[in-house]
């Protein structure tokens, strides 16, 4: 079957960190995604497991940090440094080997989506 989900998602003030998790079932790679209220969703990172490669948008780089656990089969997004416009619905979406990681196709399976809030 295949399926992600997201969790970890909270409010958290400036400047302080959380780790999202995406449990997947069927899938080596995955994009993060994250949509503001009245936005549209905004790639944010990838990661695949094989071969093993990582991308930021550059609006994140050097704060997210993707990892991953092959044998849970859950990838991690790092959330540092947090910012109040980082707030926002987080998703995780599959990514099929050779299409761009931020490009949205029909077939995508998407998870459900987890709220990350930065407020002072």
């Amino acid at each position: 079957q295949l399926r992600l989900m997201e969790f970890g998602g909270g409010s958290v003030q400036p400047g302080e960190s959380l780790r999202l998790s995406c449990a997947v079932s069927g899938f080596n790679a995955i994009a993060w995604f994250r949509q503001a209220p009245g936005k549209a969703r905004q790639g944010v990172s990838c990661i695949s497991r094989r071969p093993t490669w990582s991308f930021y948008a550059e609006s994140i780089k050097g704060r997210f940090i993707n990892s991953r656990d092959n044998a849970s089969n859950t990838f991690y997004l790092q959330l540092n440094n947090l910012k109040p416009e980082d707030t926002g619905v987080y998703y995780c979406k599959s990514v099929l080997e050779g299409r761009p990681c931020f490009d949205i196709y029909p077939s995508d399976y998407w998870g459900q989506g987890t709220q990350v809030t930065v407020s002072s």
